[in-house]
């Protein structure tokens, strides 16, 4: 299949692009820059140059491609209204070219959606006033397209999707411990957070693109729930320093934004188990722990 790829170039993309050239496919990537081109083009695909704004260069890798798979997302967190804007129009680009065509088009979101407080499932609605409710938007406009002859699919991931040289919200919470001396968690901690290697979603990734029916919401999770305390007392434990409970409020000035520190103190578990059922998935690489022990997480 010919595939083209936004996101192709940052923190799960590489893994995406690799697992679907490994699997016989041909993918052409979104590159915005001179060193996002050169490695689309170490891992074996074709760049495109343009980028989520230039709706002229999304549309024309989309209709080249026999699928397109979404992984792309940005902009200014202070302005959210203009990040939905900018997701849903890029995905209604996307998705334009494939129409009656029975091909795939995969959007990515996340499980920061779900509601907070008990364990989601693949067919639970996104909480519309959530935390991540700025992502609601482009899962409805991915999906709308399962009424246009689309294979339309959404893949929510894990807010934490870690494995080497990982740049998201766990990093942060380590450079957060090293600066100020205590790994900290939320009250007691007890608030649980799903978690994916980053492997295991490029597999999952494939599998939506090859074999997800139109309308599927898939979950990106292969545990559950970890609990925070857990991770915040594996980050102690390797960087030699204790352990802390924050209430909210001096959580909102300890981690990088009040927002980050609602994240942090986020009960989210979320199921994956209809995901592995319809499309066969099975995550076999390390857990979040054992990637925060042995990993490159907390290397000096």
């Amino acid at each position: 299949m010919r595939v083209f790829v936004t996101g192709g170039s940052g923190q799960t993309g590489p893994a995406v692009v690799a697992e679907l050239i490994a699997a016989g496919h041909t993918v052409t990537g979104l590159a915005r820059s001179d060193t996002a081109a050169a490695r689309l083009e170490a891992l074996g695909a074709t760049p495109h140059r343009g980028s989520l704004d230039d709706l002229g260069s999304l549309r024309g890798g989309a209709e080249a491609a026999d699928g397109v798979l979404h992984l792309a997302y940005g902009g200014d967190f202070s302005d959210l209204d203009d990040m939905v804007r900018r997701d849903r129009t890029a995905i209604e680009t996307l998705g334009r070219p494939l129409e009656d065509s029975g091909g795939p088009l995969v959007v990515t979101s996340g499980t920061l959606v779900m509601p907070a407080g008990r364990e989601s499932t693949e067919k639970d609605e996104p909480d519309p006033a959530g935390l991540a409710a700025f992502r609601v938007a482009g899962e409805r406009a991915g999906l709308d397209f399962a009424a246009r002859g689309v294979r339309a699919s959404v893949v929510r991931l894990a807010p934490t999707v870690h494995g080497p040289e990982d740049h998201g919200f766990l990093p942060m919470l380590i450079a957060t411990a090293r600066k100020s001396g205590v790994s900290a968690y939320v009250g007691d901690g007890a608030n649980r957070w799903p978690a994916v290697h980053r492997l295991d979603a490029a597999v999952l990734f494939r599998l939506a693109l090859e074999r997800a029916v139109a309308g599927s919401v898939l979950h990106g999770v292969a545990e559950t729930g970890v609990p925070f305390r857990s991770i915040a007392e594996v980050i102690a434990q390797g960087l030699g320093i204790p352990t802390v409970s924050l209430t909210p409020e001096e959580a909102a000035s300890h981690f990088v934004s009040p927002f980050m520190a609602k994240v942090y103190g986020f009960d989210g578990p979320v199921s994956s188990s209809l995901t592995r059922e319809t499309l066969g998935w099975s995550p076999v690489h390390p857990t979040l722990l054992e990637d925060l022990e042995h990993g490159d997480y907390l290397a000096c």
